[in-house]
């Protein structure tokens, strides 16, 4: 099944692609400042929503690895 048609696969993917972005852009943050718009802009916004949501979003990352944990 692919992950557009399970919601919760869906988060587990927008989860995942926040805290990639906001890793990246701490690691290296001039990869992702010189391109905030366009279709590689949407790293960029991850990148944000992952710095200044950081506890919402850790959060989450355990709730869906304890989800995943229980469902299996």
């Amino acid at each position: 099944m692919s992950a557009l048609f399970n919601f919760q696969s869906l988060l587990l993917v927008i989860l995942l692609l926040i805290c990639t972005s906001a890793y990246v852009h701490q690691i290296f943050p001039r990869l992702l400042d010189n391109r905030k718009h366009g279709l590689v802009g949407i790293f960029w916004k991850c990148a944000r929503i992952g710095e200044r949501l950081s506890p919402y979003i850790s959060l989450c990352c355990v709730l869906m690895a304890a989800s995943v944990f229980v469902g299996n």
